[in-house]
């Protein structure tokens, strides 16, 4: 399927081919990875056709036109009741019964590619750099596995397309339009170049960080350089506040905690032989607790206004909030490495990672299990080379649509 003028017509994609055979009846039975050459060419071409045509976030309107495409054509409702403005959610299952929800991001980087791939970026300075792409054909496939299951669902599969993860604004809109009012576990998974394909990480507990932003503006009193005693010195106060913020990791929290403090961006000055009147200082603040990043947030602030004051000036902090730390549901994630094994696939408690995610907010509302699916990468995230191994499609689809199967038929039991 490809989009020509914003309308999705039927070309590159192959059409979905008959199920072949009958499954067994027993609803504990879930949905195996059986090799499907044609399943995996079809998710393979979805995956190209979404990787060829990126959109950023927020503006991920050509994308949502794709997948909505996609999805009526294996027959899935559109749960258009749910209004986002780019994005959209679909359900497969029974309306009697407990609902469970699978989540893919959509959108795409500001990175220009430099893979040299038959099917690269089309769009100059926008890339597929963290896989989303893969993570959407992803969802479609599961989506097309429980349509094929879907009069033994014993309930509900949503199915979230979220626009926004890289901006963190998305499943915060996603839970504004109801989506997870009555869902009772979330499920999503992320891409990890340094996981060998067939390789599924499920960790309980912190996964990923919470990720939050900070601007110090330095107040400075401009003059002369050849004169720096007349005034004060922006550019050196910044520079010792850089110095001292190293110190709250390694002083203010414990060994056996563990935090990020990065400065990634300094402005100040506009010539050579001038002292300017302001410095600006930008980075992050990466933590897996929220008593851990409450402590930092308030060292920071002490340690910003000291240094500051020590110079004889004032320095302001501001703080953008990111997503809160991934944290996963220890009773889901003991119930996953079951069914990966059922799937064939290859379980690891991969070690928590700095980066952040705003699935985060779904767990918030309900219990979730975010997973590191293995795709034998050349290069981490964000890399504008990045690529991965699309072998690890199908693998994907196979274990998402399983875990709901498994989420149903465990809720059904408890009563449900």
């Amino acid at each position: 399927m490809t989009i020509e003028g914003g309308h999705v017509v039927k070309s590159e994609l192959k059409q979905p081919e008959q199920q072949v055979g009958q499954e067994e009846e027993s609803r504990t039975q879930t949905i195996s990875a059986v090799p499907d050459e044609a399943f995996a060419e079809r998710l393979i071409a979805i995956r190209r056709h979404l990787h060829r045509n990126p959109e950023l976030s927020g503006e991920e309107r050509e994308t949502t036109t794709a997948i909505r495409g996609w999805l009526e054509e294996e027959g899935v409702r559109i749960a258009d009741e749910y209004v986002l403005r780019t994005g959209l959610i679909a359900e497969v299952g029974q309306s009697e019964g407990p609902v469970v929800a699978l989540r893919a991001d959509i959108d795409a980087l500001p990175i220009q590619e430099e893979t040299k791939l038959e099917f690269a970026s089309k769009v100059a300075g926008r890339m597929h750099a963290c896989g989303h792409d893969a993570h959407t054909a992803i969802l479609v496939g599961a989506a097309r596995l429980l349509k094929q299951r879907e009069s033994r669902l014993p309930g509900k599969v949503r199915l979230l397309f979220q626009p926004s993860e890289e901006k963190a604004t998305g499943a915060r809109q996603v839970i504004q339009s109801g989506a997870l009012t009555d869902v009772r576990a979330v499920f999503g998974l992320h891409n990890k170049p340094d996981l060998q394909v067939g390789t599924v990480g499920i960790r309980e507990g912190a996964l990923l960080a919470a990720a939050d932003g900070f601007v110090v503006n330095v107040e400075g009193v401009g003059t002369h350089a050849a004169v720096p005693e007349a005034g004060i010195d922006p550019i050196v106060v910044a520079s010792h506040i850089v110095t001292a913020l190293q110190a709250i990791v390694s002083r203010n929290v414990g060994a056996q905690e563990s935090a990020v403090i990065s400065v990634t961006k300094i402005h100040s000055g506009t010539a050579w032989n001038v002292i300017p009147d302001q410095a600006i200082l930008d980075g992050t603040v990466r933590t897996f607790d929220e008593k851990v990043r409450a402590r930092i947030r308030e060292r920071f602030n002490q340690v910003v206004a000291g240094v500051a004051a020590a110079y004889g000036t004032r320095a302001t902090v501001r703080w953008i909030q990111g997503p809160p730390a991934v944290v996963n549901d220890a009773v889901l994630a003991a119930a996953a490495e079951q069914v990966a094994g059922e799937v064939g696939l290859n379980s690891v408690r991969p070690l928590p990672s700095p980066a952040g995610e705003d699935f985060s907010f779904y767990q918030k509302e309900v219990p979730g299990l975010f997973l590191f699916l293995g795709t034998s990468g050349p290069h981490e995230w964000h890399h504008p080379a990045f690529d991965l191994d699309e072998r690890a499609l199908p693998l994907g689809a196979h274990l998402l649509a399983a875990l709901a199967e498994q989420a149903l038929q465990s809720l059904q039991s408890q009563g449900d």
